[in-house]
C-alpha cells in the first residue's frame, strides 16, 4: 500500500469512486465493471488505486489475476447499498412523482410469483383502479433484494425472511410444499403422501442451490428414503411442466402447483411441512407511490384467501 492517510481525517470520496467500488464487486471483475460505468480498465485500476489510498486500506486482494473482496470491502459494501443512489434513479422517482396517480407502479416479485400470485392479486387491484399502469419485473434472489436495497422498484415479493438494507419487510404468506405427480401415476390414488411413498421414485428436483431443493432433500435425509434423481431445473413451473409429461414426481411451491394443476397434473398435500414463505418489501427511502397501498391490500386480501384454500379440491 501506498502512504497511509490520517486516521483522523475522513477521506475526500467522490461518487464516481463509489460508483465504480460498487460495480467491481457487483460484478467481480475489472472488465465487467468497465462496461457497466463505461469507462477502461485501465482507468478503473487507477480509481481503484485511488480510492484505496484515500481509505487507507485495500479493498481487494489480487488472487491469480482476480480481485477478491477483503473483510473491510464487504463491511464498506453494506454502507454503500445503503446510501447509493444514482442520479438516473431520482431523475425516474421524480417523474414519478410529477405524475403522480398517472405514474407507473413498478412491482418486482421472484418469476413464480409473477406467474401464481400477482395475477390474482392484480384481479382485485384492477378492479379498485381500472385506469392505474403497473410493470412487474419478475427478478430472481439476491438480485430482487438487491433492487430493492437501491430502491429501484415500488414494491417487492420475496421468499426472503430477512430484511434487505434500506427495506421494510412484511411477512405476506406462509403455506406448504405440495407434491405433483402426472396423471394416472401411482401416487396420485393417495390423498397424501408422506416421505415413504418416494422411494425409489424418479424425481424432478430443483436446482442444486435452491433452499426449498435443500429443505426437501434434508427430509428425504432424515426419513431415510432413496430417490432416483434424474432432472432438476430452476423454477417451480419447468419442474412441474416435467412431471406433466411423466417424467418423474416432484415437490414445489403449492402457488405454481395450483396454477398449473389439472387433468395431467395432480397436487397432493404432503405428511411433513415445509413452509413456503411469501415476504412483502417495501423501500424505506423512495418517496411511496401514491397506487402503492392500495396494492398491498389487494396482495393481502389475496394472501388470506390462498392460505385458506385446500388442496382438496385441487387433488382430483
Amino acid at each position: 500500500m501506498s502512504t497511509q492517510q490520517s486516521s483522523t481525517a475522513a477521506p475526500a470520496l467522490t461518487h464516481r469512486q463509489l460508483a465504480i467500488f460498487r460495480a467491481i464487486m457487483q460484478h467481480g471483475n475489472l472488465s465487467r465493471a468497465a462496461e457497466v460505468t463505461a469507462s477502461s480498465q485501465p482507468t478503473l485500476s487507477r480509481e481503484l488505486a485511488r480510492l484505496e489510498y484515500l481509505l487507507g486500506f485495500d479493498l481487494f486482494d489480487r488472487v491469480r489475476g482476480r480481485l477478491r473482496p477483503t473483510v473491510r470491502a464487504l463491511a464498506l459494501m453494506q454502507e454503500v447499498e445503503r446510501s447509493f443512489v444514482g442520479l438516473d434513479q431520482i431523475a425516474a422517482r421524480a417523474q414519478e412523482l410529477r405524475t403522480l396517480s398517472t405514474g407507473r407502479l413498478r412491482l418486482a416479485c421472484l418469476p413464480a410469483l409473477a406467474q401464481a400470485f400477482v395475477p390474482s392479486a392484480l384481479v382485485a387491484f384492477t378492479q379498485a383502479l381500472p385506469q392505474a399502469a403497473v410493470s412487474i419485473f419478475p427478478e430472481e434472489s439476491p438480485w430482487l433484494e438487491q433492487a430493492m436495497s437501491e430502491q429501484r422498484f415500488d414494491l417487492g415479493l420475496s421468499e426472503t425472511l430477512q430484511a434487505p438494507i434500506g427495506v421494510t419487510l412484511r411477512p405476506l404468506l406462509q403455506v406448504n410444499e405440495v407434491a405433483v405427480v402426472p396423471r394416472g401415476h401411482a401416487l396420485a390414488r393417495f390423498a397424501a403422501l408422506t416421505p415413504q411413498h418416494f422411494e425409489g421414485e424418479r424425481f424432478v428436483s430443483l436446482a442444486a442451490g435452491d433452499s426449498y431443493r435443500q429443505a426437501i432433500d434434508q427430509m428425504f435425509a432424515q426419513a431415510e428414503v432413496t430417490r432416483t434423481m434424474v432432472l432438476e431445473t430452476v423454477s417451480a413451473a419447468a419442474v412441474c411442466a416435467l412431471v406433466r409429461q411423466g417424467l418423474g414426481v416432484a415437490i414445489v411451491n403449492p402457488l405454481t402447483a395450483l396454477a398449473l394443476a389439472g387433468p395431467d397434473l395432480l397436487v397432493r398435500p404432503l405428511s411433513v411441512s415445509i413452509p413456503f414463505h411469501v415476504s412483502l418489501l417495501l423501500p424505506e427511502l423512495a418517496a411511496p407511490h401514491p397506487l402503492r397501498d392500495t396494492l398491498v391490500v389487494a396482495m393481502t386480501d389475496t394472501a388470506v384467501k390462498m392460505s385458506g384454500a385446500s388442496l382438496d379440491n385441487s387433488a382430483a
